[in-house]
């Protein structure tokens, strides 16, 4: 960070890198990105996020983490290798966060500490979803509100979460020092 955020507007710069190189998803291809038009392949949006959430994290720290949300919206890519400059400014009693990429307004978003926190709800409570055997494509039925969908059982180990880290540059050092997992890892698995 380069300035307090109470203070005004901050900064937070982070040279991208595209995570997802080897992803069924080809738009984190270099060539079939440059089929499509872009300059190389897209950095995800998840990692875009993951740079954003750098941020609120500074300001609010572990609370945040525990209890903060952000709304966020993207409007360019990010491509590997350049950097993505992501601004804060206090604004009532939120952050406004823009990045910014080669000269590209690429996402905005806010992040906010909710004045409803509600307690996060028992892992017993929550409905049991068995993963399928293969993956249906996406649908309305497949995607219904209400359906229970379920991963396999995935433990973040120190190790996971330090590749992690390193993957989006981040600095901050609360997820190494009280091993926490990332939000943006947290997005990037639901992927």
């Amino acid at each position: 960070m380069s300035a307090s955020i109470a203070a005004g507007e901050t900064a937070y710069e982070v040279r991208a890198f595209n995570t997802a190189t080897a992803s069924e998803n080809k738009i984190h291809d270099d060539a079939v990105a440059r089929r499509f038009g872009f300059h190389g392949a897209l950095v995800p949006g998840v990692e875009v996020y993951a740079y954003m959430a750098h941020v609120p994290v500074a300001r609010w720290g572990r609370a945040w983490l525990e209890g903060g949300a952000a709304e966020c919206r993207f409007l360019k890519p990010v491509y590997d290798g350049a950097v993505a400059r992501v601004t804060a400014s206090a604004e009532d009693g939120a952050l406004a966060l823009g990045v910014e990429s080669a000269g590209e307004c690429c996402a905005t978003g806010h992040a906010f500490m909710p004045s409803d926190r509600r307690p996060a709800p028992a892992v017993d409570a929550l409905p049991a979803g068995a993963p399928p055997a293969e993956r249906p494509p996406a649908s309305e039925t497949s995607l219904a509100p209400g359906l229970a969908l379920g991963i396999r059982p995935l433990t973040i180990d120190r190790a996971m979460l330090s590749t992690y880290l390193d993957e989006i540059r981040e600095t901050d050092p609360i997820y190494r020092a009280e091993g926490l997992a990332h939000p943006g890892q947290i997005l990037r698995l639901a992927n």
